[in-house]
């Protein structure tokens, strides 16, 4: 993991992070989007995640191999210490331990902002399919993450229906009064 390089999303990263992104939209089941979105529709996603989240590039060799960001696990502020995680990572590059480096560098970030509750919401398999696997639950599993939640063949891509499970891990204790979140910018790094 030492070659690999982390620094904050840019709006100009948009056009690289849909070459990532676009065959998961167009040949898997790992995302239940269905249209790979235009270059304009990510560069607005990336800049309204970090008004107060952050949104995480990994480079190998000064190209862009992956991206994480976290996003609202819910709007009300209820949920204020709870964030939902999302990572794609380039399908040339898998297994090469970048995944496990952007969430490293992704749950840090979070702790430091104040979150307690990271939350993946994750498409499953029913059996075997072309589409998909278990290798994202599998991952998060390995990172400490424990199931907490399957919904049962809620999502329907490809002609076929798929479960979704939802996976957490607690960054710290949940003290009252509850932390100050910290929005990204305004972050010391």
């Amino acid at each position: 993991m030492s070659e690999l390089q982390l620094r904050m999303a840019e709006a100009g990263d948009a056009a690289r992070l849909l070459e990532i992104y676009a065959p998961y939209v167009e040949k898997t089941a790992i995302t239940f989007e269905d249209e790979v979105p235009a270059v304009s529709e990510f560069e607005a996603r990336i800049m309204r995640t970090l008004k107060r989240y952050p949104y995480l590039v990994a480079l190998k060799g000064g190209q862009i191999v992956g991206y994480a960001y976290a996003s609202p696990f819910k709007e009300r502020a209820a949920y204020d210490h709870s964030v939902e995680l999302s990572i794609y990572v380039d399908a040339n590059q898998r297994h090469q331990h970048i995944g496990r480096f952007l969430y490293d560098a992704i749950e840090a970030v979070l702790k430091k902002q104040g979150f307690l509750n990271l939350n993946a919401c994750i498409a499953a398999p029913i059996g075997a399919d072309p589409y998909l696997d278990d290798n994202s639950i599998r991952f998060h599993e390995h990172l400490g993450y424990r199931l907490v939640g399957r919904f049962h063949q809620c999502g329907y891509k490809f002609s076929r229906w798929y479960d979704m499970v939802w996976m957490e891990k607690m960054l710290g204790d949940h003290a009252i009064p509850a932390p100050a979140i910290i929005p990204y910018p305004e972050l010391d790094q």
